[in-house]
């Protein structure tokens, strides 16, 4: 993780943020030495399932007996 001073940041913005948008990775803003801010770049991901999709967010197991051995299961029943 880059950490870099505010000034630095403030004049070359633009430049920065582009940089940030092409490598992917994280940077650390600094007022005097101490950390101000973390940007990051934004990555889309459909870890939040969107209403009506959670059928993507299930596993569905094909033998849910045979791990467990069918004593086992008759057992926790």
């Amino acid at each position: 993780m880059k950490t870099m001073g505010i000034s630095k940041f403030k004049s070359h913005a633009l430049k920065i943020l582009d940089q940030i948008s092409k490598t992917q990775e994280v940077i650390v803003i600094t007022k005097r030495g101490k950390p101000l801010v973390q940007i990051s770049p934004y990555r889309n991901s459909d870890i939040n399932p969107k209403p009506g999709k959670l059928s993507d967010a299930l596993v569905f197991e094909k033998d849910i007996i045979s791990p467990l051995g069918e004593e086992m299961w008759d057992a926790c029943k």
